[in-house]
C-alpha cells in the first residue's frame, strides 16, 4: 500500500518535471520559428516591416503566456504531490 502510494507520486513528479520540459522546447522552438519566419518576410517585403514585427510581438507573447502557465501548472502538480501547500 505506502509502496504504491509512494510510486504514484513519483510518477508524478517524474510527469511535472518532464511536462515542464517539454513546455520550455516547445515555447523555444515556437519563439524561434517565428523569428526566423518574421526575418524572411521582411527581407523579401521590407515595406511591411512594421506590421510583421508587430504581429511577430504579439504572437510571441502569446507563446510566453502559454509557456508560463503550463509550467506554473506543472510546479503546482509537483507541490502538491509532494505536501508543500
Amino acid at each position: 500500500m505506502l509502496m504504491s502510494i509512494l510510486l504514484s507520486a513519483g510518477f508524478a513528479l517524474m510527469g511535472a518535471g518532464i511536462g515542464a520540459g517539454i513546455v520550455a522546447i516547445g515555447a523555444g522552438l515556437g519563439i524561434g520559428r517565428i523569428g526566423g519566419q518574421a526575418m524572411e518576410s521582411i527581407a523579401r517585403q521590407p515595406e511591411a516591416a512594421g506590421k510583421i514585427q508587430g504581429a511577430m510581438l504579439i504572437i510571441a507573447a502569446l507563446i510566453e503566456v502559454v509557456s508560463l502557465f503550463a509550467a506554473v501548472i506543472c510546479l503546482l502538480i509537483a507541490l502538491n504531490i509532494a505536501g508543500i501547500s
